[in-house]
């Protein structure tokens, strides 16, 4: 060999030797989906983007705004994103309506313990109670989750019958005010601020949330592609970990942490994004059933129930098995998912 070849040799062994560690420490690219806009509860993804949580877990997430859980699901099963966030119901509906779909995606990790889903009615509606809606005309999107599963709600109350009106999503809250329609399904943290900014004032509203009413339903869930989930399990396990950890403080410290959903829409409302964040931990993320069962977790038996109830509302082309839409496996630790703040008294 001669001297230059060896040196050339040399410095390449070198260079190869610097670089190696580096691509090795690459960050992993996660493109995630959201289920909607970006709106108070985005703030549990925004803020760990840009604290750095996920970077310091060697992962380059990207994280997108939504249209709706069912989008999610397929975009994260077409392959178009990495991860998302999803109604659990809707992710059941794909598992049962594609069974033979080469990638549908898994839940693996709850983080709305309890389904957002509520009726909402004008008190001088004069319905009080979920016996008050027989016969009365519900107003919805056709693809809204809450008229999706209203069949489990109705047979959970012994609803005879109801009258439906479709319109689209933001037509529902205007429609209820004005007397159009006796009653809507919805978000409960969605469409009561909806109300607010008609003119509808909060305690005017009689709302009758799904969780309080005989319908256990989970909510929505963090979702994964079987791609990822296959061939980068520890990437799944870190993006978990890192959410874990920004979520913490996020319930925290709520309102701070609207200012990172500002910086991604600054034409948001600050104030009314702070009271939907603070609305959906209190009412689906702090539950008393999601401090039962853990954060992140949640029931064998509860989740059977609920892959039974939504076959049967949503009348799926097969049987949802609730064995193939949950994998626990890359959940934290106890310690990295004790994260909800201080049960109120």
């Amino acid at each position: 060999m001669t001297k230059r070849l060896f040196l050339q040799t040399l410095a390449a062994t070198a260079f190869a030797a610097v670089i190696a560690p580096a691509q090795a420490q690459s960050p992993t690219p996660i493109k995630f989906q959201l289920d909607w806009r970006f709106e108070g509860p985005a703030a549990l993804f925004l803020q760990p983007v840009a604290r750095g949580y996920f970077r310091d877990a060697r992962l380059d997430v990207q994280v997108d705004a939504g249209t709706g859980s069912g989008a999610a699901v397929q975009r994260v099963a077409s392959g178009t994103y990495d991860m998302g966030f999803a109604d659990l119901a809707a992710l059941m509906e794909f598992h049962a309506n594609n069974p033979d779909a080469p990638n549908k995606p898994v839940a693996v990790m709850v983080v709305y313990n309890n389904t957002p889903a509520a009726v909402m009615a004008l008190k001088k509606s004069g319905i009080k109670s979920p016996a008050d809606l027989n016969g009365k005309k519900l107003g919805a999107p056709v693809f809204d989750a809450g008229r999706r599963g209203f069949p489990i709600f109705q047979k959970a109350n012994g609803i005879s019958a109801v009258n439906w009106v479709s319109m689209d999503p933001p037509l529902r809250e205007t429609m209820l005010a004005r007397g159009d329609v006796d009653a809507i399904t919805g978000f409960s943290f969605t469409s009561l601020l909806n109300l607010e900014a008609r003119g509808v004032k909060m305690e005017d509203v009689v709302t009758l949330p799904y969780a309080d009413n005989g319908v256990k339903l989970y909510g929505n869930v963090i979702i994964a592609s079987p791609k990822l989930v296959r061939e980068n399990p520890q990437a799944v396990k870190a993006f978990l970990t890192a959410f874990a950890r920004g979520a913490r403080e996020v319930m925290a410290n709520p309102d701070a942490s609207i200012d990172y959903v500002k910086q991604r829409d600054g034409i948001i409302n600050t104030d009314l994004e702070k009271r939907r964040l603070r609305m959906a931990i209190d009412a689906v993320i702090a539950s008393p059933d999601a401090r039962a069962e853990g954060f992140g977790q949640l029931n064998p038996g509860r989740l059977s129930l609920m892959a039974s109830q939504v076959s049967d509302a949503f009348q799926t082309k097969t049987r949802v098995n609730p064995d193939a839409v949950w994998n626990g496996s890359f959940l934290p630790t106890r310690a990295e998912l004790n994260v909800l703040p201080p049960a109120k008294k």
